[in-house]
């Protein structure tokens, strides 16, 4: 009986030693190569350059910082900020807020680390009609605050000139009857827009 315990015990021993090295080869040789695996596509994210929407006018201050205008129909005049430091354009702020049409290009210009803008809008302004609402507007340190002054049934301003240390801008138009000048200063803001007619 011992014996043929033996036996069997050897012969469930080799049989349970086939088993596992039937086992074994059979899932080494089931084993397939590890694929690789494409890596995912980055998604493109916006550029520090790129701005959202297309700007009407665009600067670039001697710090790096960039500012945009831009006509928004039925809005106004908007503007945008870039700050090198952060990589970041500032969301859209708007100056003036009116529902009439654009009229002519918007005009940026920096001196002396003041930032000046001239807009107009008018009704007909496609047609060859003048602006009737002229915009000057100013700007200084980080930009995010912009005083604007409006003329209306004007000619709109033919340009900004900044002056004693970027406290002061004047904003003028001369044409063959009239001199018109705006002032702002850095303490006061805008004055009223003084009109000289030639006799």
């Amino acid at each position: 009986m011992a014996e043929r315990f033996t036996v069997s015990l050897k012969g469930v021993i080799r049989g349970a030693l086939i088993c596992l090295t039937l086992l074994v080869s059979a899932a080494a040789c089931g084993q397939d190569e590890p694929v690789a695996r494409p890596s995912p596509t980055p998604t493109p994210t916006p550029t520090a350059e790129a701005l959202p929407e297309p700007a009407s006018e665009e600067l670039t201050l001697p710090d790096g910082r960039r500012v945009a205008m831009r006509y928004e129909a039925g809005r106004g005049l908007s503007e945008q900020h870039y700050d090198p430091e952060t990589g970041a354009w500032s969301h859209p702020r708007l100056v003036y807020g009116t529902e009439t049409d654009p009229c002519q290009s918007i005009r940026l210009k920096e001196d002396e680390g003041t930032v000046t803008a001239i807009a107009n809008f008018g009704r007909y302004c496609s047609d060859g009609e003048p602006p009737t609402e002229s915009i000057a507007a100013v700007a200084v340190g980080d930009l995010k605050k912009w005083e604007h002054h409006l003329t209306r049934k004007f000619d709109g301003w033919a340009r900004a000139t900044v002056s004693d240390g970027g406290r002061k801008v004047t904003f003028v138009r001369n044409a063959t009857h009239v001199r018109v000048r705006l002032v702002w200063t850095a303490s006061e803001g805008f004055s009223d827009a003084v009109f000289r007619f030639s006799a």
